[in-house]
C-alpha cells in the first residue's frame, strides 16, 4: 500500500508538505514554510520523516508556504532533485534566497532587541541560513509543463498549468506500486479563469485520489469589476487627502497583478499618475523573471508583448531595491508603496505598516488573503492595537480588503476545477484551508458531486 502522509497544510493553510512513500521509494510534494503564528513553532520541530532517505522533491509552485522548508530539508541531509517547472526554478532561486536573508535578519534584529531589553537570552539563531538555501539551488532540475516525466522507477509527474502564479503547476503522479497501478493528483493553489497575466488553469482528464486546496472553499469572490473599483476608488480617496496607500502584497503573482491594473487605469484615466513604489528587492527580480517567461502568458498579455509594451509598468513606477531607498519613501507622502510579504509577517511591508498605520490619512489596502494569527488578520479582523517590531501601535488608518483580486479559485472554481477529474476519483482530500474552508468544500464535494471527500489532520497517514 502507497501511503501518504501530510505534513504540513492540513487543518491550516500555510505549510504545505505531502510525504509520500511506495515502499521503493520516498518523496515529497512541496516542502513550505508555516507561516500562522500558531504554527510557526512547527518549522523548528523534527520533520517526521528522514530527509536523507528521500528521494526527490516535487514542487507545484515557488511561495513560500510551499518551497520554505527546503533549506531546512537540505540542511538535515536531503541531497535528491527538486523537480519543477523552469519559471518556478528560477522563483525558488529568488525566493529561497530571499527567505534566507529574512531568517537572518530577524534573528539579528530580535536578538538586537533582547540586548537593548536587558533580557539575558543566547543569541536567536536563524531556521536556516543563505548557505543553507544556495544548496537547494544546485539540486532544481526543470521541466516542461504537459510532459511526463519519468522521475523514478515506477514513478511518472506531469506537470499542468494551475493558474495561480508564474511557473505555478498542478501534478498528476502516476505510481506503479505493489502490482497495481494508481494516479494522484495534487492541485497546488489553483488560480482563477480568465484573470490576466497568466493562463487559465488545466486541470487533469483523470485522477485515482485529489489532493485539492480550499483556501476559499466557503465562500464566493466578489465580482472582479467592484474588486477594481475599490481598488480606484481608495487610492483616488487615499491620495486626495494626502495619504499613502500601503499595500502587503506577495512580491511574486499579487504584485505583477496589481501593477497591470494600476497601468490600465492609468490608461484610462480612472486614477491619475500617482509616485508608486515597488519596495522589495525579490519583487524587483520577479518581475524580471515574469518578463522572461512569455510562454506562460494568456492572450491579452502575449499581445502587449507582441506590441512591444511592458504589461506591468507604468510611469511614475519606481522599484526600491536598497535599503536607503526603501528608507527614503518614509519621506514621501500621497504615494503608493507595495511591499512583501503579503501576511505582514516578514520584510520590509513591517516598517510601512509602523510608519503608517498611526495615520488616519492613510490606508492599509489588503488584496490577498491573510492567514489566521498572522499580523495581517489582526489587522483586517479589527485590532485596535498591532505589535510591529516589537512596539506596539494604534491601529488609526482606514483599512481596506479586496478579495476579488485573489489568485486562488472560490468554493465555485474549485469546484470547476475538481469535475474535469472523470470519472470520480475513489477520493478526495481537501487541505491548505482554515477548518472552516475546508470543511465546507468537502461537503460541498460530497453533495454536489457526489464524491468521497475528507479533511486530513496534520499528520494523519492514508493508505492510497
Amino acid at each position: 500500500m502507497v501511503q501518504l502522509t501530510f505534513c504540513g497544510a492540513a487543518g491550516n493553510v500555510t505549510g504545505s508538505c505531502y510525504h509520500l512513500d511506495t515502499g521503493a521509494h520516498r518523496f515529497l510534494v512541496d516542502c513550505g514554510l508555516f507561516q500562522e503564528r500558531s504554527h510557526q513553532n512547527r518549522n523548528w520541530e523534527p520533520f517526521p520523516f528522514d530527509p536523507a532517505e528521500l528521494d526527490f522533491v516535487l514542487l507545484t509552485h515557488a511561495h513560500v508556504d510551499h518551497i520554505g522548508r527546503l533549506p531546512l530539508l537540505v540542511k538535515q541531509g536531503f541531497r535528491g532533485r527538486v523537480i519543477c517547472t523552469s519559471a518556478t526554478a528560477e522563483l525558488v532561486e529568488l525566493l529561497l534566497l530571499d527567505s534566507a536573508h529574512i531568517q537572518e535578519e530577524d534573528a539579528r534584529f530580535k536578538t538586537k532587541r533582547h540586548r537593548r531589553e536587558n533580557r539575558d537570552l543566547p543569541p536567536t539563531e536563524p531556521l536556516y541560513t543563505t548557505p543553507d538555501a544556495q544548496r537547494v539551488i544546485g539540486l532544481l532540475a526543470p521541466v516542461a509543463y504537459h510532459r511526463q516525466a519519468g522521475v523514478a522507477p515506477g514513478v511518472k509527474a506531469t506537470w499542468n498549468d494551475a493558474g495561480h502564479m508564474l511557473g505555478s503547476a498542478s501534478i498528476a503522479v502516476d505510481l506503479q506500486a505493489n502490482g497495481g497501478s494508481r494516479r494522484l493528483v495534487f492541485s497546488g493553489d489553483v488560480g482563477v479563469e480568465g484573470r490576466v497575466i497568466l493562463r487559465d488553469p488545466e486541470p487533469f482528464e483523470r485522477a485515482d485520489v485529489v489532493v485539492c486546496e480550499s483556501t476559499y472553499g466557503d465562500r464566493l469572490h466578489e465580482d472582479l469589476e467592484f474588486a477594481i473599483g475599490t481598488l480606484r476608488d481608495v487610492i483616488n480617496e487615499t491620495i486626495g487627502r494626502g495619504g499613502n496607500v500601503v499595500i502587503p502584497s506577495f512580491a511574486v503573482g499579487r504584485t505583477q497583478t496589481l501593477l497591470y491594473y494600476m497601468r490600465k487605469l492609468m490608461e484610462a484615466k480612472e486614477i491619475k499618475p500617482v509616485v508608486t513604489f515597488v519596495d522589495s528587492p525579490m519583487a524587483v527580480e520577479a518581475t524580471q523573471i515574469l518578463r522572461r517567461h512569455p510562454e506562460c502568458f494568456d492572450e491579452e498579455a502575449s499581445g502587449l508583448v507582441a506590441a512591444g509594451r511592458d504589461p506591468v509598468g507604468f510611469e511614475p513606477l519606481h522599484f526600491a531595491s536598497t535599503t536607503a531607498s526603501s528608507k527614503a519613501i518614509n519621506r514621501v507622502h500621497g504615494c503608493v508603496i507595495i511591499a512583501a510579504s503579503g501576511m505582514c509577517t516578514a520584510g520590509r511591508i513591517k516598517h510601512h505598516l509602523a510608519h503608517n498605520i498611526g495615520r488616519p490619512e492613510a490606508t492599509i489596502l489588503f488584496p490577498g488573503y491573510q492567514a489566521e494569527h498572522t499580523l495581517g488578520r489582526q489587522i483586517v479582523n479589527g485590532a485596535e492595537e498591532v505589535r510591529i517590531l516589537g512596539e506596539m501601535h494604534r491601529v488609526r488608518a482606514r483599512v481596506v480588503s479586496i478579495e476579488g483580486l485573489s489568485g486562488h479559485a472560490d468554493r465555485d472554481g474549485l469546484l470547476a476545477w475538481l469535475r474535469s477529474h472523470q470519472p470520480a476519483p475513489r477520493q478526495v482530500y481537501l487541505t491548505h484551508g482554515e477548518p472552516e474552508a475546508a470543511s465546507a468544500l468537502a461537503e460541498s464535494v460530497r453533495g454536489e458531486l457526489g464524491w468521497q471527500a475528507m479533511v486530513p489532520q496534520y499528520g494523519d497517514v492514508v493508505g492510497v
